[in-house]
């Protein structure tokens, strides 16, 4: 890390509605590297150095994407990460980190990143994975009409859940992981599908990420109504949601 650390915004005139990445990389070479290729893509970014800047951009400015580093001066980006996630949060956050092992990776999805991007990468690569996490944000956006069943209700324009007269707390992924289920009751899920369609890519072996998040969801479910699961296991295959009567698609 250079001396320094303030923070370098990219701006064009004439774009009011630009999508806005932050970038906390403190890789000054990297950065600028990152920044040019985002820049030749039209897109706005600031770049924060460290976990403390990237929290006052966050608190002051609309962002559309984050690129999170993981070692930074002041500390892990996992703990950014998690922080939004419990903040409820739907911000789109790609990890961009030298850490590759297995667990690394499986830890920066559970902290609720939405990719995980290990150093080095081709720059085609980063490209395509921005376009994708900004594209799947859109879509998300535009996903306004509200799925019903009997005692359930999920509310995509505001991220709320209903169960049983009681609101549900969720992550991020959970809500996103229950739309995606609800969308389409009765069809059976494998995990890697499950990891397309709800994380945005699918990595042979990261599996158990699924596995992890389902348990969850089926748990705070349970602690609103003596009911049957709503996500069941197909042994072999995945997971189906399987409600009571739909009252809306």
């Amino acid at each position: 890390m250079t001396g320094d650390s303030r923070m370098n915004t990219l701006t064009t005139k004439g774009h009011a509605h630009r999508e806005q990445i932050l970038l906390v990389e403190d890789e000054q070479d990297l950065a600028k590297l990152v920044m040019l290729n985002l820049k030749a893509m039209d897109y706005e970014v600031i770049h924060a150095s460290t976990l403390q800047q990237a929290i006052q951009v966050i608190e002051t400015k609309r962002i559309d994407l984050i690129l999170l580093d993981r070692m930074l001066p002041d500390g892990d980006g996992i703990m950014l990460c998690q922080q939004l996630r419990q903040q409820q949060q739907p911000l789109p956050i790609m990890l961009l980190t030298a850490k590759d092992t297995e667990a690394d990776i499986v830890l920066g999805l559970e902290a609720g990143s939405d990719d995980y991007l290990v150093k080095p990468f081709s720059v085609l690569e980063l490209r395509a994975r921005v376009k994708a996490l900004l594209r799947r944000g859109i879509v998300q956006q535009a996903q306004i009409d509200e799925v019903a069943y009997d005692g359930l209700s999920i509310n995509p324009s505001t991220r709320q859940v209903t169960a049983f007269d009681c609101p549900l707390e969720l992550t991020a992924r959970e809500f996103d992981l229950l739309l995606f289920l609800a969308k389409h009751p009765q069809q059976v899920f494998s995990r890697n599908q499950l990891l397309e369609a709800v994380w945005g890519y699918s990595y042979e072996g990261y599996e158990h990420t699924v596995n992890s998040h389902i348990n969850r969801l089926r748990n705070k479910l349970a602690q609103n109504a003596d009911h049957p699961e709503l996500v069941k296991t197909v042994w072999g295959v995945g997971y189906k949601f399987s409600p009571p009567e739909a009252l809306a698609h």
